[in-house]
């Protein structure tokens, strides 16, 4: 990242709504700018996130994995303000059962979503990166987040949800499997 220009265009932001960057309380805030962009854009030039789904060696498994209310955060890549939400991810191992850990898929969920970015590529990165690094009998990702770029402008409504879903393989074309992922997913706690 470059930090000087992060630090000059927040300047130029501050300036450019008429504010005074040199006022007391804003003096930081470029600095603090450029600090938080560290932090929630790591995922800019991150390695392919299927690289951190590892096959778990000598573990197997036939059966539907869950795993369910991943919290993450996000940029709106079109007005670079924030959208949060819960994403929900399953798949079912191929023949051979190959799992991989389920920290290793709130690591993929959150390394695809820390960049500018827009919900519905979130959720086909994420499905696609389980399909190339586990061969899976299928995939499905569920992503629900509230976009402040509708919230807290244009038209305004608080509250609101986008859902989208990416699904793969027998999860995709076959009904029963599709409609148990998604019950099982909607489960109440």
């Amino acid at each position: 990242m470059d930090r000087a220009k992060i630090e000059a265009g927040v300047s130029l932001i501050l300036e450019g709504i008429g504010e005074d960057p040199q006022r007391p309380g804003l003096v930081g805030t470029p600095r603090r700018v450029a600090d938080m962009y560290e932090d929630i854009f790591v995922g800019i030039g991150a390695p392919d996130p299927a690289e951190l789904l590892v096959a778990m060696d000598g573990d197997n498994h036939r059966e539907m994995v869950i795993i369910r209310d991943i919290d993450f955060y996000s940029v709106c890549e079109h007005h670079l303000l924030p959208f949060a939400g819960m994403a929900h991810v399953a798949y079912i191992p191929n023949k051979d059962g190959v799992i991989t850990g389920i920290s290793k898929l709130a690591r993929v969920v959150r390394q695809v979503a820390a960049r500018p970015q827009l919900q519905e590529r979130i959720t086909s990165e994420v499905a696609d990166a389980i399909v190339r690094a586990l061969h899976p009998a299928g995939a499905l990702v569920l992503i629900q987040a509230e976009h402040l770029c509708m919230s807290m402008r244009g038209v305004r409504i608080a509250g609101a949800r986008t859902v989208t879903s990416a699904v793969r393989g027998i999860i995709e074309s076959h009904d029963a499997t599709r409609a148990e992922a998604f019950a099982l997913i909607n489960t109440p706690r």
